[in-house]
C-alpha cells in the first residue's frame, strides 16, 4: 500500500470520530445527502490518486536520480520538507483558484453549500489529470525522495481536514502563524471580500507574504458555495459540471490564442 492510503487509513478512526461528534454538537450545519455525496466524492478521490500514483511513481523514482541533491532522511529534512511543500501546496492551491484547468477539480471541493468535517471529503477525482502532482516536481529534483514527498503531502492534507468546521472559533496567537478553522471559513466563503483569499494549507505565513491574507469581518454572514451554476447533489455532477462548461467555453473562443486563454484564464462560471 502507498504511504498517502497507509496515513490517511491511519487517521481515518479520527476523522469519522470528529465528524460523528460534530453532528452531535451542530447537527444545524449537516445535509444528510451532501454529507453522504461527500463521502463518495472521497471514495472515489482516493481511487484515482491510488491509480495515478501507481503509474507515476516510476516517473517519480526516474526522475529524482537528476536531483541536485542527496536530501537524508531525518528530522531535520522532514521540517524542511514540510516548509517547502506548504509552499508549493500555497502556489498549487492559488493556481486552483486563478487557471481555469486547476479549477476543474477544485471547484469540486468547493461547491457544497455547507461547512462541516465532510466537507474536507470534498475532493475531484480529476486532480491527478489537471497535474496537481506538478507541483511536488521541484521536492524531488531538489533531492526528497518521491515516498517522502507523498508522505507530506498527505500529512498536509490531513492537517486539512480539522480546518473544515464552523463549530471552533478563534484560537488566538495560532491564528497569526497556521491555517485555522476562521481563516478557512474565510477561504470557503463566497462573500465577496472572501473570495480568492486565505490559500493556506497548513501555515497561513504564505497568504501574509503574498497578500492573499483576509481577516475575518464579523458583521458578514458568511455564505457557502461557489458563484455561478451549482452542480447537482450527486458525485456525477459535482465532478463534471464544470468539464462541461470549459469544454463549451473552448469551443465557442475563436483562434489558438482564446482557446489557451479560456483554458488557462481566470475561471469563467458560465
Amino acid at each position: 500500500m502507498l504511504p498517502v492510503e497507509l496515513i490517511l487509513l491511519g487517521l481515518s478512526p479520527i476523522f469519522l470520530l470528529c465528524v460523528a461528534i460534530e453532528f452531535y454538537k451542530a447537527r444545524q450545519f449537516y445535509s444528510i445527502k451532501d454529507s453522504l455525496n461527500n463521502a463518495m466524492l472521497a471514495l472515489l478521490h482516493q481511487g484515482s490518486d491510488a491509480i495515478a500514483l501507481i503509474l507515476l511513481m516510476p516517473f517519480f523514482n526516474w526522475l529524482h536520480q537528476f536531483a541536485l541533491f542527496d536530501v537524508p532522511f531525518s528530522i531535520g529534512s522532514l521540517l524542511v520538507g514540510f516548509l517547502l511543500q506548504d509552499f508549493l501546496y500555497y502556489w498549487f492551491h492559488r493556481a486552483s483558484h486563478n487557471i481555469h484547468w486547476f479549477w476543474l477539480a477544485h471547484v469540486v471541493h468547493h461547491s457544497s453549500k455547507h461547512m462541516n468535517f465532510t466537507t474536507a471529503f470534498r475532493q475531484s477525482l480529476l486532480y491527478p489529470i489537471v497535474g496537481m502532482w506538478l507541483f511536488w516536481l521541484p521536492m524531488i529534483l531538489l533531492g526528497f525522495s518521491p515516498a517522502i514527498v507523498i508522505a507530506i503531502v498527505a500529512l498536509n492534507l490531513a492537517f486539512q481536514f480539522f480546518v473544515h468546521t464552523q463549530t471552533i472559533g478563534n484560537l488566538g496567537w495560532l491564528e497569526k502563524v497556521f491555517n485555522t478553522p476562521t481563516h478557512h471559513r474565510i477561504h470557503h466563503a463566497t462573500n465577496a471580500p472572501y473570495i480568492d483569499k486565505n490559500y493556506a494549507g497548513v501555515l497561513i505565513i504564505w497568504d501574509k507574504l503574498f497578500g492573499t491574507f483576509v481577516e475575518e469581518d464579523k458583521n458578514l454572514i458568511l455564505r457557502y458555495g461557489i458563484v455561478g451554476p451549482e452542480p447537482n447533489n450527486t458525485p456525477w455532477s459535482a465532478n463534471f459540471m464544470q468539464v462541461k462548461i470549459l469544454y463549451k467555453q473552448v469551443l465557442m473562443a475563436k483562434g489558438l490564442i482564446r482557446k489557451l486563454k479560456v483554458l488557462f484564464g481566470y475561471p469563467s462560471h458560465n
